[in-house]
């Protein structure tokens, strides 16, 4: 980060930044305990066996993987080695990740505007891109969460502000160091780390200060860097016998290549997921990013961003082709409109949480669009359109705080008088100090997401689908959130039409201590001391127990693993004690997941054919041992 030129109060101002986003990230942090047990359960599979830490397993014997790629589990397994597993270890790597992307975002932010605009204004831009980030209440969900977003985000930042410098001196190592992250974002979260690639691309082929073959060859060494992030895994996988690892979760055929271009591929964006939720894209369309389920995750500062994006790449029309500033427009605003069309077009599953991907790309602009215009403020070219940004944001803020009005029913009205005041401050600019109306207008500005923010810290989230903030009622029908163990989900769900109910991922109750000494007792003789449909399921009696629980059909329960001859194997070289069954269950819209192996199904009715159940708390238990 520079620091040469800097005015005296720009390094405490990002100290106190960083910090307080510490503080934001970290608060009450054990209060989620297990936050999304399906992961956690994984990392504490990890952290007891480097097997099941390599190949990302639900559980310590692997049997069968995350339906991801397992980076994002890496660095919380090793957290877990190394203080014990519990969710202060899991969700911390998860915190250090979000005040990571804030000072990255604030340095990218100052490298793009250095020497365009006064030291300053550099500093303050960047400092309000960081606000805009570290206050985006889908962003405080997510960094205080163990869903794999919290490393592909951080990857995809880190990898822009390689861009940018690359852009600036046309280095190559920049640029390798950019695709090398966004492989990196590949390994935790498959394909969606690509959507941001044809922005990164264009910009450098259009933008970089270097001959054209010069560039050609340096984006085709970025892409070898990239492949080779993403691909080493991937290859290590392929090349190990199928018996001698896990099965590849979410997949049909055991394949990570399925895994990538299927489920979690081209079935995200048509709809065709089989062993998947099938088709819950009812809210789709070009105002996704905007509805009720996902307005108040991600767009509180998204249309200021997309405003300061046109307005930006007007002022510098006329600027040379390697602008640094017009190139940073370009990375950022094409990383939010590839990303945001992609998240409000796609057909397949998308939960509200995933626009935790947007954050960095809106905070970049907001920073970048309040830099270019703060110097002109005292000219009317300037002030005009800094007092509409206001005046739209305030415009858009008070419009979410209506989707809630028994939630703070005082701050809509206090944000459109805000903004009111804040636009005729920047009209008037001439005649006030700089410091009063920049504070106020950040202030009138990041109320409603700083509101959104403290909502997700108060209150704890657990779960398989968790959105920031206080419920919102959807306008088309019915939203309703999983129950996941049995905590506070915060607002949103799937936005549904009239008479339609979706309802997603509902696991186990907690265990009874009945059940958990059951399944203790003399579990080291075992493989697997217990069995259970589906890894949510597996993933409460696992983490009761910590003892490795198989997740018979994996995530949705329709993966062919184990296959029934499997199982009936398992069994007879007494490898597995216990089946469990729990009273879990998935549905998807009106019916059963999309398509996929009934393998799950087969395995519990010969189990329960020829094997008898006998209560414990809750819980149908079969002992494999006894026919």
């Amino acid at each position: 980060m520079r620091t040469e030129g800097d005015p005296a109060w720009a390094r405490p101002a990002l100290l106190a930044l960083l910090a307080g986003t510490a503080v934001l990230y970290t608060w009450g942090l054990g209060a989620s305990e297990w936050a999304n047990s399906f992961y956690s359960a994984a990392v504490q599979a990890g952290a007891s066996s480097w097997k099941a830490f390599f190949f990302g397993s639900s559980d310590a014997a692997s049997a069968i993987t995350v339906d991801k790629t397992p980076a994002a589990l890496w660095p919380m397994a090793i957290t877990a080695r190394l203080f014990g597993v519990n969710s202060w270890s899991i969700l911390l790597p998860q915190a250090v990740m979000g005040v990571a992307t804030v000072a990255t975002v604030y340095a990218a932010v100052r490298r793009a505007l250095a020497g365009t605009v006064p030291a300053r204004v550099e500093a303050g831009a960047g400092l309000l891109a960081g606000a805009v980030l570290a206050l985006t209440p889908v962003a405080t969900l997510m960094f205080r969460f163990n869903n794999p977003d919290a490393l592909l985000v951080l990857m995809l930042t880190v990898a822009a502000y390689a861009l940018v410098r690359a852009q600036a001196e046309a280095s190559t190592r920049w640029l390798v160091v950019c695709g090398a992250c966004v492989g990196a974002g590949f390994l935790a979260k498959m394909l969606q780390a690509f959507l941001v690639l044809p922005a990164f691309g264009l910009v450098y082929m259009l933008a970089a200060p270097a001959p054209l073959r010069r560039r050609i060859w340096q984006l085709a060494l970025a892409t070898a860097a990239m492949v080779a992030a993403a691909g080493w895994w991937v290859a290590i996988v392929a090349l190990v016998p199928a018996g001698a690892r896990p099965y590849i979760g979410g997949t049909q055929g055991n394949s990570v290549l399925e895994l990538a271009l299927g489920y979690n591929g081209l079935g995200r964006l048509n709809g065709d997921e089989v062993g998947g939720l099938g088709n819950t894209s009812d809210d789709a369309g070009w105002g996704r990013m905007f509805g009720h389920a996902n307005g108040g995750q991600i767009s509180w500062l998204l249309p200021a961003a997309l405003i300061l994006l046109v307005i930006g790449s007007w002022m510098l029309r006329g600027a040379a082709r390697t602008d640094r500033v017009r190139a940073s427009l370009g990375l950022w605003g094409g990383w939010v409109l590839v990303t945001g069309a992609v998240f409000s077009l796609m057909q397949g599953i998308f939960h509200q949480y995933y626009t935790v991907a947007l954050a960095p790309a809106v905070a970049a602009l907001v920073g970048l669009g309040a830099g270019l215009l703060w110097p002109r403020r005292r000219a009317v070219s300037g002030a005009a359109p800094l007092a509409a940004v206001a005046a739209v944001t305030a415009a858009w803020s008070y419009a979410l705080l209506q989707r809630t009005p028994d939630w703070h029913p005082w701050l809509g009205p206090v944000v459109v008088v805000g903004g009111l005041v804040t636009a005729g401050m920047l009209l008037g600019a001439a005649y006030l100090p700089g410091w009063v109306v920049a504070g106020v207008a950040v202030l009138v500005s990041l109320a409603g997401p700083a509101a959104y923010a403290q909502d997700t810290v108060a209150a704890p989230r657990s779960g398989v689908i968790v959105t920031a903030g206080p419920a919102v009622a959807s306008g088309a029908g019915l939203m309703r959130t999983g129950t996941g163990r049995g905590k506070q989900q915060g607002g949103g769900g799937e936005s549904v039409p009239p008479g339609r109910e979706i309802v997603l991922m509902h696991s186990s109750p907690p265990p009874s201590a009945e059940l958990v000494a059951l399944l203790n007792a003399n579990a080291d003789s075992y493989r697997w001391p217990a069995a259970t449909l589906t890894s949510l399921n597996a993933a409460v009696y696992q983490l009761a127990t910590r003892t490795p629980v198989m997740a018979i059909g994996g995530f949705n329960g329709t993966d062919p693993a184990p296959t029934l001859e499997q199982f009936q194997q398992y069994v007879a070289q007494e490898q597995i004690h216990y089946f469990v069954d729990g009273g879990g269950t998935i549905s998807a819209g009106n019916g059963r997941p999309h398509g996929g192996s009934d393998a799950a199904q087969r395995i519990a009715e010969w189990v329960k054919t020829n094997y008898t159940a006998r209560t414990v708390g809750t819980a149908k238990v079969y002992d494999l041992i006894t026919p």
